[in-house]
């Protein structure tokens, strides 16, 4: 088994999962960062399986995945899917599905491409009902982007005048404003396999690479509390087809309300995760590629892969000619008649 890692500005992880592949694969499996140039429409086949970290950022990374699962690639995750994802549908999907989600709406763009004028915007409401979008959601809120991480463009609003004056700064970016959660406790959580997951404790408020975001605590949710949060993880991850994921739960009077999770390339670096979050990832990555995923009976479905990979006919049936015995006529049996009682 063949696998790349295509990855951005990471150190540790990439170096760690190659490592652990190759040392745990004991021959069968090669690991190694991803080099790629022109791809042909003819390239052929050279990874079983890929490693995904960055084509989110990368039109050229997405479009080249895309080319490699044409060829029966394993791409953790799903370039298609990802594609076609953002996290207002994912907010939608995963309440319909029974998770608790916060108070959430989609909001117009600020601005648009130089095509776009008010005839384009026909069917757009104006003036947007700011005062009943406020009303619905409550403050404080947050203002993000229907599709982005990495908590950019994030705005916390505490008043209407400020929801006005942060949307009017986020230009061509389609936003949603979510109901904000005042949490009793706050959790990120790995999932690998649409299965494996560990809850890390996790404080939002402290600064990226601070050392104080992530403190294990194996006890740090009531055993209740942490059944539903991992059903609520795997139910989330098996919905959106993610192999590798994060999802995030701010909790408040033990209601896990789950704010983010379409993190498919989540951040796993040693000096953000810390040493034990770190090698979990590491090693739940590496037992799912050697172990898990070969025994998968189904693979990923691709509407082409039918036309490409067509079922053999099945072979007709012959109608088996029906040879019905001649029955031999038995005569009735003849009752014989009382004699009348005297």
């Amino acid at each position: 088994m063949k696998v790349g890692i295509l990855v951005g500005r990471e150190v540790t992880f990439p170096e760690a999962i190659i490592n652990s592949l190759n040392e745990a694969g004991k021959g069968k499996v090669e690991a190694e960062l991803v080099t790629v140039g022109g791809v042909r429409l003819d390239e052929p086949k050279k990874y079983d399986v890929i490693i995904d970290r960055i084509s989110h950022e990368v039109p050229y990374y997405r479009a080249t995945l895309k080319r490699f699962a044409l060829e029966g690639t394993h791409i953790i995750n799903n370039p298609f899917w990802w594609s076609a994802d953002d996290k207002f549908f994912n907010f939608a999907l995963a309440s319909k599905l029974g998770v608790a989600i916060p108070k959430t709406v989609l909001l117009p763009q600020h601005s648009y491409i130089e095509d776009i004028n008010s005839d384009s915007l026909r069917n757009l409401e104006f003036p947007v009902d700011w005062e009943g979008i406020v009303e619905y959601t409550g403050l404080p809120a947050f203002l993000k982007p229907f599709d982005g991480g990495g908590w950019k463009n994030v705005s916390k609003i505490e008043s209407l005048e400020q929801l006005l004056y942060e949307y009017n700064q986020t230009g061509e970016l389609c936003m949603t404003l979510q109901e904000g959660i005042d949490f009793d406790q706050f959790v990120r959580c790995y999932c690998v396999g649409q299965k494996n997951v560990l809850i890390m404790p996790y404080d939002p408020t402290k600064p990226y690479l601070s050392g104080e975001q992530y403190v294990p605590n194996p006890d740090y949710l009531e055993p209740k509390l942490k059944k539903r949060v991992e059903k609520d993880v795997r139910t989330i991850c098996k919905a959106l087809g993610y192999d590798l994921n994060t999802v995030e739960f701010a909790i408040k009077d033990g209601v896990p309300y789950a704010i983010d999770f379409m993190n498919p390339a989540p951040d796993a670096e040693l000096a953000s995760v810390g040493e034990y979050n770190h090698r979990w990832i590491v090693d739940a990555l590496t037992n799912f590629i050697i172990n898990e995923l070969p025994k998968r009976k189904t693979k990923p479905s691709y509407r082409w892969d039918a036309m490409l990979n067509p079922r053999p006919a099945a072979p007709k049936k012959t109608r088996a000619r029906k040879t019905t015995a001649k029955k031999t006529a038995t005569p009735k049996k003849s009752r014989a008649k009382k004699a009348p009682s005297e």
